[in-house]
Parts: C-alpha cells; structure tokens; sequence
C-alpha cells in the first residue's frame, strides 16, 4: 500500500464486530514511521455499537476518501486508495 501521499487516516470500528476486521487489517498495514507524517486517528465503539465502520484517508493534494469497510474488503479499500496514491505518484513524476 502506498502510504506517502496520505496526510490524515480516522477509523471508526467495533472491536468486536467481525465486520470491523477490515478496519483493522487496514491499520496494521500502515508502515510502523506511519505516526511520524500521518495523522492517525482511531474511534473505537462500544460492544452494542450498531454504527458501520469505515476508514476515511486524506491526501496531500486534498482529495478524501470515505470507505465502507463493511462493504468493502480489505483488498477493495487497498485498491481504491492505491489507485489515487498511484495517480499522485505519476504527477508528482511528471511535474518535477
């Protein structure tokens, strides 16, 4: 996964919630230094917690994705933010 365009991660997830593995799996995938440039903000819900989970991630060029996790599996949330790092990345490489 692509991390170095990300400016801000927030996760929302029940712990206890087989739904929230998603959220989860995304969060261990941030590089350990991830703390140094993002900012990562994680809300954990209580056990009787009916509220979805999702992962939400800004860009540095300011673009911010809302992502289902329920929906989506961790494989859909890692291309959808993949293919808009990787677009960052080709302009980045073409500007300068």
């Amino acid at each position: 996964m692509i991390t170095r365009f990300f400016t801000e991660v927030y996760t929302v997830f029940n712990p206890f919630s087989p739904k929230a593995k998603t959220a989860r799996l995304f969060l261990s995938f941030l590089p350990p230094n991830a703390r140094n440039d993002i900012k990562i903000t994680t809300k954990m819900l209580p056990r009787t917690s009916k509220e979805p989970s999702f992962v939400e991630v800004k860009f540095k060029d300011g673009k911010q994705m809302k992502l289902d996790t329920e929906l989506l599996g961790i494989k859909g949330v890692t291309e959808e933010v993949d293919r808009h790092s990787r677009m960052l990345s080709r302009q980045e490489a073409l500007g300068g």
